[in-house]
């Protein structure tokens, strides 16, 4: 069942993630205002046609694979890299807080968020990826000190994301908090979490290796532009 995460975002946009999605049968798409993700039932030609026909000069996408793609011509590469792909082992969930910080965020609080990833930066984050899943932050003298929730829904997968903290606020646990909490719903709904992470990143790795998860493959992240 794993191999659903060799295609992550397709699978997602086909399945757990397609109320935000839109394209066809080939090659799908997320809303532009909650992602930049598109995912490819094959990559064949034909389906990078299709993709053009949504798409203008300029417009930018992001890819997982599983290795490397042959780009067309009509999108410029600009910028590529290996990227981690981490399953829970679902063997222990770590224990609660007695004293949770964590509260719920809402689309009043998409401004701060939007902030917070841009000063992070752990991945693209827009007005309505909100609606992507349940997003949590921690608040610290009436500021967003750190936030995480879900993104891609390969069923019976979902995506751990936009996990950060604000420089200002480090070492204080948030981001275990935070962690565990989106273990705790995705089981609750009878499905694995799952996560990515840049394989320099060793912070965030040992953090999750602390909270169960483990490494299942290298996968490879593309952000292109059409030219």
């Amino acid at each position: 069942m794993s191999i659903i995460l060799d295609n992550p975002i397709w699978n997602a946009l086909t399945t757990g993630s397609k109320i935000h999605a839109e394209g066809n049968d080939c090659v799908r798409f997320m809303q532009r205002d909650k992602g930049q993700f598109v995912g490819f039932r094959t990559y064949r030609d034909e389906e990078w046609q299709d993709l053009e026909e949504w798409f203008s000069v300029g417009d930018p996408i992001i890819l997982f694979t599983p290795g490397d793609v042959a780009i067309p011509s009509t999108w410029k590469v600009m910028f590529q890299r290996p990227i981690s792909q981490m399953v829970f082992d679902g063997k222990v969930l770590p224990e609660a807080l007695d004293s949770p910080r964590a509260v719920p965020l809402t689309e009043a609080n998409v401004p701060e968020m939007i902030s917070l990833t841009r000063l992070t930066n752990p991945g693209p984050f827009f007005s309505k990826t909100i609606e992507l899943g349940r997003y949590e932050g921690i608040f610290q003298d009436g500021r967003l000190a750190a936030m995480s929730g879900q993104r891609l829904n390969p069923s019976p997968f979902v995506e751990v994301s936009a996990v950060c903290t604000h420089p200002d606020f480090l070492g204080k646990g948030f981001g275990a908090e935070l962690i565990r909490n989106q273990i705790q719903y995705i089981l609750e709904e009878g499905k694995t979490p799952f996560l990515h992470v840049y394989p320099d990143n060793y912070g965030a790795i040992r953090l999750y290796e602390r909270m169960g998860f483990k490494l299942r493959r290298e996968m490879r992240v593309y952000f292109l532009e059409k030219a």
